[in-house]
């Protein structure tokens, strides 16, 4: 069974992590002390100090974060900021942009934090990581539970979407090469939008129009539901054929594009199963996906990861960017039979 428990979200965790650090002053020496943790600590330990990291994330959130980038990688990304793409309903996303790039692979990134939390700025570390090797990275808002039920996000990520690929060629990208991807909830996000037709096809596009989808430990395949896992069911509802209408597994039918899913073996919030049971999906329908299950690398470890790319453990953005490369445009994908 798949179990999700992320701590991102919570504004009273944070504000009592901040109480406990001593002010605001002692809470940011707190923080500079856990990364020079993650700078030298790698492997299994990044993911618990990843975790505790999240519950300290309030006032200096963004330093923190900023922190945690690749080195070297700020100079060689443009930074489009707070792009606007559904007025209606406030929602913007930010762009990073290789420097006097032309037909470049797009990814769009869909952020993790059990469908309640998140910003996008917290993970311009993966804009940044991405875009200094040449992908240009998209990464939107979406609304988040409970003030939206799983058709109001998929629907802000399906727009994003819909946006980036009318828009992105200004920018320098290639929008017959893009890529959908995600972390954790982000990554269930992503999975379903490359797996279920209908959310794209209020965008006039079908999952066959992507490049490709790229899932880190995402939540994949959680059927059948279980009674007893109360955040699954105050995320998905209680009868099975809400369940059934939110796993991505359940919609593999031939017609997704190529796939890569990455998953770390120490992933005790999202179970490594859900990456191998659509992974097997996929290939019981002759389609072409690639599984990756790194050995002693947590749920969060697997994301942090990009900002540390020399790290042994798990050579996330190596398998990311290869997967990327090798993957001809989505107009050259071959038709199912």
């Amino acid at each position: 069974m798949t179990h999700v428990r992320c701590p991102e979200g919570s504004d009273d965790r944070h504000s009592t992590a901040r109480r406990q650090a001593g002010g605001s002053g002692a809470y940011c020496a707190a923080m500079s002390a856990a990364t020079a943790l993650l700078t030298h600590r790698p492997g299994r330990r990044l993911g618990v100090v990843w975790l505790a990291l999240a519950l300290l994330l309030g006032a200096c959130h963004g330093r923190w974060f900023s922190s945690v980038d690749a080195a070297g990688t700020r100079n060689r990304v443009r930074h489009f900021d707070h792009i606007e793409f559904d007025n209606r309903r406030a929602l913007s996303l930010d762009l990073y942009a290789p420097i006097n790039v032309h037909d470049a692979p797009v990814v769009v990134f869909f952020y993790g934090g059990s469908w309640l939390g998140g910003e996008r700025g917290w993970f311009r570390f993966v804009g940044n990581a991405l875009a200094a090797h040449g992908v240009i990275t998209v990464i939107p808002d979406y609304r988040k539970l409970p003030d939206v039920d799983l058709g109001g996000f998929m629907r802000d990520a399906a727009r994003a979407i819909g946006w980036v690929r009318a828009h992105v060629a200004a920018y320098g990208g290639d929008p017959q090469r893009l890529f959908v991807m995600g972390h954790s909830s982000g990554g269930h996000i992503a999975a379903l939008l490359a797996t279920d037709p209908r959310w794209l096809a209020a965008q006039g596009l079908t999952p066959r129009d992507l490049a490709g989808c790229i899932g880190l430990a995402g939540v994949y395949a959680f059927l059948p539901a279980d009674a007893q896992d109360e955040e699954m069911l105050d995320v998905f509802g209680e009868a099975p054929d809400q369940w059934h209408q939110a796993a991505p597994v359940a919609f593999v039918d031939g017609r997704e594009p190529p796939m890569l899913l990455l998953s770390g073996d120490d992933d005790d919030e999202v179970d490594p199963e859900n990456s191998r049971r659509l992974a097997a999906a996929l290939q019981a329908h002759g389609e072409a996906v690639t599984l990756h299950v790194y050995p002693r690398i947590g749920h969060s470890a697997l994301l942090l990861a990009l900002a540390h790319p020399r790290a042994p453990q798990a050579p996330v953005l190596r398998d990311i960017l290869a997967f990327i490369h090798t993957q001809p445009a989505a107009s050259n994908i071959a038709a199912p039979p």
